[in-house]
This record gives C-alpha cells, structure tokens and sequence, in this order.
C-alpha cells in the first residue's frame, strides 16, 4: 500500500523512467528539471539531498509544516476562500475506513503536476507521446536521524553505484557540492551537515561510503 505524504515528515522519494528510456537527454535537461523542481515542489518541501541519473532519481525531503502547505494552497488557488486553516485541517476523502488526509491529497498532487509538466516538455522536445516515469513514484518514510544519513550517502554515492563516475563530485547533478559550497542553494545545507556533527565528518562518512561502494555496489531500492 502507497504510503501517504503527510506535512512535517521526511521521506525518501524517487522514481524511473518508463521502460528503457531516459528521464534526461542532455544537460539542459538536468537544468530544466531542476528550475521546475523550485517552482513546483520547493514551496511545499524542504530538500536535503538528490542525484538525477539518466533514467532515475533520488530525492530526500521533508514535507513543509501544516500552515505552509495550507498557505501554499491558498495562495494558488487550490483552497475556497471561506475554509479556515483549522477547518482545512479536518478534512478526509473517502470511506470511513479508507479515508485520506487532504494534506496528503493536495500534496501527492503537486507531485503529480511536477511529473506532468516535466513529461510534457521532454515529450514536446522528442516529438514523443505518452508517460515519461513509472505513474505511482515511490516514497520511504525516514524514521529517524541514522536514517536519514544513511539515506544522504546513498544518495550522493548512486553515480558510482552505477558507473557513471569514479567519484562523488565528479557527478554534476548531485546535492553533494551544494552541501560544501558557501554558494545559495535551495538545499538545506546546515541541516544536513548537522546530522553528521560538522563538514568534515561529513566529508569522511561520505569517502567511507565509497569505498564500500566500490568493493560490494549496493542493490538500486535499498531504502
């Protein structure tokens, strides 16, 4: 069963493209991606690691508190005007025993425009039809701070994982810079080097990683 998506929670997201194709074709791709990633999902996440490959991704974030999803959705036009934040809170869709938050409803969503829209580009430029990733995208809850580093060093370590480079900063469309760059970024830098003490730490666990990576590659939906 499909885990919810539910306000102030961290989860591990990440899909593949459908079948053998690929999900970026060219660096302009990864660009693009990334600019309606800020644009779509930034205001209702906040993202603490990601790798894009050529036929996948990786995301670790943690969903936006109740009052910024909900102001979010107000802004835009999602919320009748004459429902209070505490009203909008009370909300469930379905049956009694099936029902769903309207927080986690508004919030697969908007994932769902996401994928639409980076479809729809990619599809217009390829002169393609039809669906670009796997419909139902797959989302683990992390259960804690241990988790949550391991999920970043899966994460940035997945380039050399697949062989696509030697090492983690060789990978141009990672996190793993952003978190040692002194640069504006939509990461959460102090967050993440604070789950690993300081950059330095950070800097280890992340070459200890690799080196296991390299001698026993590990299995693509390990989290």
């Amino acid at each position: 069963m499909r885990i919810p998506l539910e306000p102030d929670k961290m989860y591990h997201i990440y899909n593949h493209a459908n079948g053998n194709d690929n999900l970026f074709y060219s660096d302009e791709n990864y660009f693009y991606f990334l600019k309606r990633y800020s644009e779509l999902l930034s205001p209702i996440v906040d993202t603490y690691a990601y790798c894009l490959m050529p036929n996948h991704f990786h995301w670790l974030v943690k969903i936006k508190s109740e009052k910024e999803v909900f102001d979010f959705l107000r802004t835009n036009g999602k919320i009748p005007d004459d429902i209070s934040f505490d009203e909008f809170k009370t909300i469930k869709i379905g049956l009694p025993n099936q029902s769903e938050n309207i927080f986690s409803i508004h919030l697969s969503k908007q994932f769902a425009n996401f994928f639409s829209a980076y479809t729809q580009a990619l599809n217009k430029q390829l002169k393609r039809k039809g669906n670009l990733f796997i419909q139902s995208f797959h989302r683990k809850e992390i259960v804690d701070e241990i988790h949550a580093k391991e999920n970043v060093l899966y994460i940035h370590c997945n380039p050399v994982n697949h062989k696509h480079t030697n090492t983690i900063e060789e990978w141009k469309f990672s996190s793993f810079k952003a978190h040692l760059s002194d640069k504006p970024t939509m990461i959460m830098r102090k967050e993440v080097i604070d789950l690993f003490d300081t950059r330095e730490n950070f800097i280890y666990c992340h070459n200890e990683k690799l080196e296991k990576v390299k001698s026993a590659p590990f299995e693509e939906e390990f989290i």
